[in-house]
């Protein structure tokens, strides 16, 4: 189509954008500043017509921080995070490497990728569920097994052991999430240019060996999307534990995300303390977030960067010296 001269299409851009920006500042700018704001305060339910700022504006952090339930809960989440992010990522980096593997000629990777990828698609909750059935006592699939296989005489209450629930949210969170990892990170491999690869073998090096110095290189931006999305994702773990045990045994699988939801819907319904627990989490992820743009960044790009900088500068210089 043949653009008229005099008239400026920049505009129609930011038209389009209008939708996107009133939906984040309703529903993310908004509730992000108004929890802020409650933290400082001593809100407390639905209902409530009036509240006020405390005089000590950090009260709430501060009682939320020296909270034993929270620092527990804090514990367990970056626990469980961890069990259930290494085998992750690992496990999606190997089947990554399988699928891509241009001397693996393995038939029906399609079909691979899709069953690999199904848990995802079932509800948290339906899985959440399904295991606490598994493991039920004195009743249960996996009693049953270890009982007909010989390997236990009695059944086992495997979920009043804390370590073993713990054990078993990290194993959901992991079975969910790594077919989604494999997806995204199989995506930057094909968009490597293939021209490298070819190079590559031409110099005769092994399978292993591209995929550590060229494809796990030309991944650095999508490992960086692929951890922040799983802490920010793991940090905020609510659904599983909440359903699997609502925090139990003894609050071994007690998350962050249910320690702020009992503080907002149960018992004295203290907003005001759940915000400030929000804003705290906020803070760590925020932290870890930017530790890690920090130990990926580009170094190449930022080299780039600064020698562009150099010869602008050195321009402009022989400019200004020619002028004289």
């Amino acid at each position: 189509m043949k653009r008229k001269k005099g008239v400026s299409y920049a505009k129609y851009g930011y038209i389009f954008s209008i939708p996107f920006a009133v939906i984040f500042l309703i529903f993310s700018l908004y509730p992000i500043l108004y929890t802020a704001l409650l933290g400082f305060t001593d809100f407390k339910g639905l209902g409530t017509k009036s509240w006020h700022f405390l005089d000590n504006p950090f009260q709430n952090f501060i009682l939320i921080l020296n909270n034993d339930s929270f620092r527990q809960s804090l514990s367990n989440t970056f626990i469980i995070w961890t069990a259930n992010f290494i085998p992750q990522i690992l496990l999606a980096l190997v089947l990554t490497a399988w699928f891509t593997s241009r001397r693996n000629k393995l038939k029906g990777k399609g079909l691979f990728k899709v069953i690999f990828y199904l848990p995802n698609i079932i509800t948290a909750a339906s899985i959440a569920i399904l295991f606490y059935s598994l493991f039920g006592y004195p009743v249960g699939p996996v009693n049953s097994l270890l009982i007909k296989l010989g390997l236990i005489d009695t059944p086992v209450y495997f979920l009043i052991n804390k370590a073993t629930a713990r054990g078993i949210v990290a194993f959901i969170q992991f079975w969910m999430w790594y077919g989604y990892t494999m997806i995204i990170l199989v995506s930057g491999v094909l968009g490597i240019s293939p021209d490298i690869y070819e190079a590559a073998e031409i110099d005769g090096t092994t399978g292993l060996q591209a995929f550590w110095y060229i494809t796990l290189p030309n991944l650095k931006t999508i490992l960086l999307y692929v951890l922040i999305t799983s802490m920010i994702g793991g940090l905020n773990m609510y659904d599983i534990p909440k359903m699997f045990m609502q925090g139990g045994p003894d609050n071994a699988t007690l998350t962050t995300s249910v320690f702020i939801y009992n503080q907002a819907f149960s018992g004295s319904y203290l907003y005001n303390r759940a915000a400030a627990a929000s804003m705290i989490m906020f803070l760590i992820i925020a932290f870890f977030s930017a530790i890690l743009f920090y130990l990926l960044r580009d170094k190449d790009a930022i080299e780039r960067r600064k020698e562009n900088k150099r010869m602008r500068k050195a321009y402009k210089e022989r400019q200004e010296a020619e002028k004289l």
